[in-house]
This record gives structure tokens, C-alpha cells and sequence, in this order.
């Protein structure tokens, strides 16, 4: 269930929907199939996901990667897919599932949440502007999509409280575009030079998108803010803030490794 960029709408090989397109669905404990979808899961975390499930478990970002995260690098990508680690019990479930059902539901990631739902993002390389799409893409064992229950991608959002899951996917979908050897940026083909990923720049780079607990202490126990100016309002909100934070994160990597400014982020002269 990840989340799609797509460079052409004429290359999918799926049905689009919009936001008010409507699709059937109910997930219920009568359904056969129930928690079935929580096994054998290849499960993309995106940075927001990982600030509410640590703050779930109250623990730091980094002992929350280190003991709940794969991280891989994958072909046409720079920049690591970050996936929960599935537990070694039969059937390998999620380490939050319980006989019950999800022992972390408010807090579960987006690609939960849009469960049925896969979102996309339409990128158009000459106005450089991006749409979202969604695809309805339930396995084939997964009766509830027989349920009598009518829904848009719209509404589904809403009653699944995934505005904010959503709206920082997004946030994030922009700075993975510049990392995404097949699409088409101005960005330098490797952004690591000859560091490599494993180098200092990706470091930083996966720090101020991943372990934000780190990333704070680098704003404001280094000499960050004597190099850089970020605006009093936002500073103040980030030091308790983690979705504020993870913002100036995102800022910090496009200007950190392709000098793309924004007004969050500026140089002290």
C-alpha cells in the first residue's frame, strides 16, 4: 500500500478515482476475512506515521526505528522505503495486532487508514502542480468490498480521521519526487555525490524526515540556528510540536541537498 507518484495518467493500468468517485466497502467483525489484511504486510510508514506511533508508545523516534522499522533502498529511488517490521509468529502479523483487533487504531498510519484506498499523486511536469488520485484496491480474500456501504475517497477520509495522515503524505510526496530517479526535476541525479547513501548528507537527510527526536536536538543544541534564520512563531511551535517539526524538516532537506528555498528556512547573512 504505498503511496504512488505517477508521472502520466495514460500509463495506469487501474481505474482513477476522484474525490467524490464511489466504491463499496465495510470492514466489520462479522466479515470473514477480519484482521486478515494485518499479516504479510510489505507496510510503508511515512514520516507523520512514525511521530504517532512513537508518541503511541511513548518512545523516542530512534528506539522506535530501531526496534519496529526495515529500512530499504529500492531501484529509481535514492531515498530509503521505510516499512513496520512484521513480527516472526505464524502468519507474520503486525506487531500492533491483538485478539481484539489494532492495539494503536487512533494512531494507526495512513496506509491503514485509506484502507481499501490507495492514494496517488498525478504529477504534471510542465505546470509542475500535482493532483491526488485513488485507486480501490482490495485483495482478492477481502469480503468487506461486498458490503453494502457506499463511500467516496472524500468521505471515506473523513470517517476515518486521515485529513492530517493525508495532508502530511502529501508534504512528503513532494520531497520523495526529488529523490525519484524516474521522474522529471531539475534536482542532480544523485544527491549524495560521492558520499553515497550511507554517507553524511543521507544521514541528515533521513534524520530530519525520520528520527525527529534527533532532529530537534540538532536545531536547537547545535549551532543550526546561528547559520539560519527560521521564523520565531514556527521555532516556538516546533519545540513541543513534532508535526511542526517534521515540517521544518522537509524544508531543511529540499534546501539542505538541492537549495530549493522556502520561506521556513533562510541563510543568516
Amino acid at each position: 500500500m504505498k503511496f504512488i507518484e505517477l508521472e502520466n495518467q495514460n500509463d495506469l493500468n487501474l481505474p482513477v478515482l476522484n474525490e467524490n468517485s464511489l466504491f463499496s466497502f465495510r470492514c466489520h467483525p462479522g466479515v470473514s476475512c477480519f484482521n486478515q489484511c494485518c499479516h504479510h504486510l510489505n507496510l510503508f510508514l511515512y514520516p507523520y506515521d512514525v511521530i504517532r506511533l512513537k508518541n503511541r508508545l511513548g518512545m523516542r523516534s530512534d528506539i522506535f526505528l530501531e526496534r519496529h522499522v526495515d529500512v530499504v533502498v529500492r531501484s529509481g529511488s535514492f531515498f530509503p522505503d521505510v516499512l513496520l517490521t512484521m513480527t516472526e509468529a505464524e502468519k507474520h502479523p503486525c506487531p500492533f495486532l491483538t485478539e481484539t483487533g489494532c492495539s494503536v487504531y487512533e494512531d494507526r498510519p495512513d496506509a491503514c487508514r485509506m484502507f481499501p484506498l490507495e492514494q496517488g499523486m498525478l504529477y504534471d511536469a510542465a505546470s509542475k502542480t500535482s493532483q491526488a488520485v485513488y485507486f480501490f484496491r482490495p485483495p482478492e480474500f477481502c469480503m468487506g468490498r461486498h458490503e453494502i456501504s457506499s463511500w467516496s475517497p472524500r468521505t471515506w477520509i473523513q470517517d476515518q480521521c486521515a485529513e492530517m495522515h493525508n495532508a502530511m503524505t502529501v508534504q512528503w510526496s513532494e520531497v520523495c519526487r526529488l529523490f525519484n530517479t524516474n521522474t522529471v526535476s531539475s534536482c542532480p541525479e544523485n544527491p549524495w555525490g560521492n558520499e553515497g547513501p550511507q554517507g553524511p548528507r543521507a544521514k541528515m537527510a533521513f534524520m530530519a524526515a525520520y528520527n525527529i527526536d534527533e532532529f530537534r536536538n540538532f536545531i536547537f543544541r547545535s549551532s543550526f540556528l546561528k547559520r539560519y534564520k527560521i521564523p520565531s512563531s514556527v521555532l516556538n511551535r516546533a519545540k513541543t510540536d513534532d508535526r511542526e517539526l517534521l515540517l521544518i524538516g522537509f524544508s531543511w532537506i529540499k534546501y539542505f541537498l538541492w537549495h530549493i528555498s522556502s520561506p521556513t528556512i533562510q541563510p543568516r547573512r
